[in-house]
């Protein structure tokens, strides 16, 4: 019997070996393609992905990038399974992949650790005015012409998304004496909570003095921060993102911050990435990073490492490791 084609959309870089190990149990091919309509094109009849059972799925830019509706369509009936390199899939219309039968899968947990240790730092620096002290440095002034900050103990972090990531960031912010509350889509069992309060999402935002956002984007979860919900904040709250920039109103963030109610803010995700709203690069109460959170070797290799796993699980036992909540109906 043939082995079962498997799709690369992008680039390995950190366990190219691994890839070609898979080769063992799998025909793997690359996509060059430098269009859509080239891409779709080798999905449809005749093309040379018509026989695609699994797509690897990568961040890498591309034409399969953004995986639309309309190339979806274009998948052959035998493609089962997409599998995702990252937490966030947003980029995939999971919704058209339940359509057709589609499985996604992503990658929680190898990016656990290093997004959490972004969001630490994010905390730390909106709290302590860190960015102002740093940009009045390279001013030539010194410590005295920045404002007196906070200290991160006996404050409250209210995590919104209480997934592997909000679960490493309560361990980060115990540690420095932050007391935690969250709030999810339904609240964790003891264990996974180890300590924490679940709340309302009402009694999140009007009582964390730290608000950190960890959730997926989706039509739910967009500008879920808004001026409504800015206006049930104390005064003086911090907030931090290192989910999906589109998660906040960024127009209602810069009002915010503008009128005090939100003292300072760290953001490493944006609405339009790489575009960020001038309100934002000219308020020096706002730490800004690229999109860092997962910028390590070790997270990128891991990230890789698991999309194989699913893959290796997927084509050997039918199943993916990591499903997303859109296609779990999907696996039995």
């Amino acid at each position: 019997m043939s082995k079962p084609v498997v799709v690369l959309l992008g680039k390995i870089l950190h366990a190219p070996k691994e890839w070609q190990d898979l080769s063992s149990i799998a025909t793997l091919y690359e996509d060059s393609s430098k269009t859509k309509e080239e891409l779709i094109a080798e999905f449809s009849a005749g093309g040379k992905f018509s026989e695609a059972v699994a797509l690897f799925h990568t961040h890498s830019s591309g034409p399969g990038f953004t995986l639309s509706a309309d190339i979806i369509d274009s998948f052959p009936a035998t493609l089962k399974f997409i599998c995702h390199h990252g937490a966030g899939y947003d980029m995939i219309d999971t919704d058209e992949c339940a359509k057709r039968g589609i499985i996604v899968s992503h990658t929680p947990g190898a990016v656990d650790h290093g997004t959490a240790d972004t969001n630490m730092f994010l905390i730390l620096g909106a709290l302590r005015n860190f960015n102002q002290g740093l940009n009045g440095l390279r001013r030539g002034e010194f410590a005295s012409t920045t404002p007196l900050a906070h200290d991160p103990e006996e404050k409250i972090l209210g995590i919104i998304g209480m997934g592997g990531i909000g679960r490493a960031l309560k361990k980060r912010a115990e540690a420095f004496g932050m007391t935690v509350i969250y709030h999810n889509r339904k609240q964790l069992s003891d264990e996974l909570a180890d300590g924490a309060k679940y709340v309302t999402f009402d009694e999140l935002i009007s009582t964390a003095d730290v608000i950190s956002l960890n959730l997926p984007l989706n039509a739910g979860t967009k500008h879920i921060i808004n001026k409504d919900t800015f206006a049930k904040m104390k005064d003086g709250v911090v907030i931090t993102n290192t989910a999906r920039g589109a998660v906040i109103d960024e127009a209602a963030l810069v009002d915010a911050l503008a009128s005090g109610k939100v003292y300072s803010a760290g953001l490493d995700v944006f609405e339009e990435e790489p575009k960020i709203h001038p309100g934002l690069l000219e308020n020096e109460k706002v730490m800004l990073l690229p999109h860092l959170g997962t910028h390590t070797l070790e997270s990128r290799r891991g990230m890789e490492l698991l999309v194989l796993d699913n893959l290796k699980s997927a084509l050997i036992s039918g199943k993916v490791l990591n499903i997303t909540p859109e296609t779990a109906h999907l696996q039995k």
